[in-house]
Parts: structure tokens; sequence; C-alpha cells
């Protein structure tokens, strides 16, 4: 049984490692999957641990931002805030679907899926891929994070807000009660905070910001993104890296 228990360990580390940096953290990415997911929902652990796993894979980025609609159910969600439950709807409101649910996977921003579903994730990624067109990169430089972004290839009218996301690395939760009562569950990447950190217009940009805020993190993740926080829409950009 110690054997078990330190193995499982190991696994958690490595989990905690490569969710953050992926096996090439300088990649540009092919997607960007957003997992809207709840500890109070009984359909979601399937969906929380298959993006355990796609968390590992260079060319993906994947965020799990959870809900807070299903707290009435008996438990409260440690992670959940109001904010994650705001951009679900509103890419439900600019889709014109009006589909909420958990789990809900959105790809690249344009395309909703079951979280759980690896079929319908690729399948969305196939179809949204060519969406991430312009070169975004972050990186940790001593007591600063630097975001740059490129410049839209002939596309006058490019414009975009570039939003900051500081994740968790990956987090095991013993659920206490509601639908998933004693069930313990891995969380990875998970969004704390969605903060705007600029305007892009097309030409290329440079954004410093001091990294002492981000402390706490495990890492984040920068997204240039069409629209607005209140109507977001395609993701054109996309870019992570750890900050451990």
């Amino acid at each position: 049984m110690a054997a078990f228990h330190s193995t499982a360990r190991l696994v958690f580390l490595a989990m905690l490692l490569t969710a953050v940096t992926g096996s090439n953290a300088a990649a540009q990415p092919r997607a960007v999957i957003e997992l809207f997911t709840s500890q109070g929902c009984s359909s979601c652990p399937p969906a929380d641990e298959l993006f355990a796993k796609m968390a590992n894979e260079p060319d993906v980025i994947t965020l799990s931002l959870p809900v807070d609609y299903w707290d009435r159910l008996g438990w409260k969600d440690t992670f959940a805030k109001h904010a994650f439950t705001e951009r679900q709807a509103a890419y439900a409101s600019v889709r014109g679907d009006g589909q909420v649910y958990t789990p809900q996977a959105v790809v690249n921003g344009l395309q909703h899926t079951v979280g759980s579903r690896r079929s319908g994730i690729d399948q969305a990624v196939t179809e949204t891929s060519a969406s991430l067109r312009v070169p975004l990169s972050v990186e940790r430089k001593a007591n600063e994070i630097i975001v740059s972004a490129g410049a839209a290839d002939n596309d006058s009218a490019a414009r975009g807000k570039i939003v900051l996301m500081p994740i968790l690395g990956a987090r095991q939760v013993v659920i206490g009660r509601g639908e998933n009562a004693n069930r313990k569950v891995i969380y990875t990447n998970i969004v704390r905070d969605i903060i705007p950190i600029g305007t892009w217009n097309g030409r290329a940009a440079k954004i410093k910001i001091p990294a002492a805020q981000f402390k706490d993190y495990d890492g984040v993740v920068v997204l240039l993104q069409a629209g607005t926080i209140s109507k977001p829409g395609a993701i054109i950009g996309a870019a992570r890296t750890p900050l451990r």
C-alpha cells in the first residue's frame, strides 16, 4: 500500500509540472481549450480526468474554469469564481446558441462540445485551429513578465484584447458533500483570474508586468482574443510560461 501511495505522489507531481509547462512551453499552440467544470457536477470528473491527460500535450493549452452555479447542490466549489460563470454565458451569447452546461469545453473561443468527449474536442480543434494566427509569447525575466504580440498579416481591421490568466498547475480536492461527495478529483491548469493587460490593434506590441503580483501561482497563460471581456470572440494568439 505504501508503494502505491508513493507512486501516486510521483504521478501527481509530474502532472503539476507538465500541466503548467507542457513538453515545450515555447511552441505556438493550435488550440486553447477552456473547460467549464464544477466540483458539484457528477458528470464533470471524467472531463477533469481527460483534461489532466491533455495538459501534457505540447500543442494545446488546456484551462479549467470552475463555475459557481452548482454550489447550491450542497458543496461550494473551492475554486469557482463568478467571473468564470460570466465568461461561459458570454461565449454562449456571442455564439447565439445559449448553450451553458457542465462539463463544457470551449475551443479557441469559437466552438463548444462536451468536455469529456475527446472526439468532439478533436473535431473542434481541427475546425478552428486556423484562428490562432498571431504569434504570441510570454516569458519570465528577472522581476518581470514580458508579453510580446506579433503584427497582423495583411489584416488592417485586426483588433483584440490581451488577457492574462494566472493558474495553479494541479491540485487535488477531496469533495465533502453534494453529487461528488467523498470523491478525490485532480484539477489541472486552474484559472484564478482573468486580467485584461492591453489592447492589440494589429501592430506588434510588448507589455511588461511586475512578476511579484503572481508569486502565489504556478504559471500564467496569455490570450490574444477578438472582441471584449464581456463579448469574447475567437482566440487568435496564445502562450504560457511557468513561474516556479
